[in-house]
């Protein structure tokens, strides 16, 4: 398995696909038949603005093409997906979070796409056959945000630039200054995410953890200590509150109380303080650094499937990676972009997206490593199985006192192992 070089969107627009406004006829669906109709799967689009809808009426009224969009509940989507592919029934299209085996063999080519149109390199992997069945929609990022009210009564700066980049422990010793000088409830929050205390790890300078060639886990039993301390250390109900990983309760309403100096979420949050919070200001800020600068991207992924209507598919997806329409559905959804050299108007979100993209320009390439270890595991026949998160399970142990970070260690570890399968 290797990743693909993808040329810059500078030397690479010469490849891009021509467009097509005549289709085939087939290809599935309620449509049957018609031509210039195909059909696109995906979940969450109001969410985000609706912009897949837009583009696709935009595209209608370009090429006469229409792009049928059916919006599918979260929690149902991968089961229709299963069995659509069990009954012959799969869609032209769609936008998935993961590949499943089932349909995998079944996937188009986007290899010629990402590289015309620059897809970032280090977010493409080829399968066994050298070809690129999926590439990212967008990008989602684990980030910091910062009661901006607080920090200011307090007198404590927090980064915005690089040059003042602090550690983890410069922002825990911040925050409680800021609690102290405020009388604030807490220092900080964090979602109780794997996904959030992954990027943590990665901050520490560890990769958190990998399978090997040889089907096992494992980590940097240094790195991954130092980063487990620090966090069972800072589950105190000082710093912050054992309630949100042990408990359950919500960092964001916690966050948006304004009794909190800090939130360590993602760029999902924007649109939402954004609208929602009015009684204090509000920062996105760059992430500490103890010693690595990282954060966690994942997203959405694009598949054709393959079929008589694949060709008018593939014309669509090469059309939406365009830097014109791409660069609109990113501004209309408030997509993190997956190609670069893109100038987007976020309007009043302007400044938390520009720290967004400048955060992962600047992060370690481990931090797309979630995105890319699952499209390799899945090429590569291998399955996690079950629907167990041992990640955050641990952490929860850990953070409640109930067990020391050796243990938790090793508990992640066996129960990674006892769950991989390999071909």
């Amino acid at each position: 398995m290797k990743r693909r070089l993808i040329l810059s969107a500078g030397t690479a627009g010469a490849a891009a696909l021509p467009l097509s406004a005549c289709g085939f006829i087939g290809g599935g669906g309620d449509d049957e038949g018609d031509a210039k109709t195909v059909k696109f799967w995906l979940s969450g689009d109001a969410n985000q603005g609706g912009g897949f809808q837009k583009m696709a009426e935009k595209y209608h009224e370009e090429t006469g093409v229409t792009v049928d969009i059916d919006d599918i509940p979260y929690d149902d989507f991968n089961t229709r997906l299963r069995n659509a592919a069990q009954a012959d029934g799969l869609p032209d299209l769609a936008r998935v979070t993961a590949v499943d085996p089932i349909w995998m063999h079944q996937l188009e080519d986007l290899s010629d796409i990402a590289s015309a149109h620059g897809v970032m390199e280090n977010l493409i992997v080829e399968n066994a056959d050298g070809a690129v069945p999926t590439i990212p929609t967008d990008l989602t990022a684990v980030g910091l945000y910062v009661n901006k009210s607080l920090f200011d009564e307090a007198g404590v700066a927090y980064p915005t630039a690089p040059d003042g980049l602090w550690t983890w422990d410069e922002f825990i010793a911040a925050v409680k200054e800021v609690k102290a000088a405020t009388g604030a409830r807490y220092g900080l929050v964090m979602d109780p995410s794997s996904h959030r205390l992954r990027s943590f790890m990665y901050q520490f300078g560890g990769d958190g953890f990998v399978l090997g060639e040889d089907c096992t886990y494992s980590t940097d039993e240094a790195a991954t200590t130092a980063a487990l301390e620090f966090f069972a250390a800072v589950n105190d109900d000082d710093v912050m509150p054992r309630s949100v990983w042990v408990s359950g309760d919500d960092p964001n309403a916690l966050f948006k109380s304004g009794q909190v100096a800090a939130y360590y979420s993602g760029s999902w949050q924007v649109a939402d303080f954004q609208a929602n919070i009015a009684d204090f200001e509000w920062a996105s800020a760059l992430m500490p650094a103890q010693p690595r600068r990282a954060t966690n991207v994942g997203g959405g992924l694009m598949v054709v499937y393959k079929g008589e209507k694949s060709r008018t598919a593939l014309d669509f997806v090469d059309w939406l990676y365009s830097a014109e329409n791409y660069t609109e559905i990113s501004e209309i959804s408030g997509f993190l972009p997956v190609t670069q050299g893109l100038t987007i108007d976020y309007g009043p979100s302007q400044a938390s997206f520009d720290l967004y993209n400048e955060e992962i320009a600047a992060s370690d390439p481990i931090s797309g490593h979630q995105i890319t270890s699952q499209l390799e595991m899945a090429y590569a026949g291998q399955s996690a199985g079950g629907d167990a998160d041992p990640l955050k399970d641990e952490a929860v142990k850990l953070a409640n006192g109930e067990q020391d970070v050796a243990t938790t260690i090793a508990n992640i570890i066996a129960s990674l192992n006892e769950n991989i399968t390999c071909e």
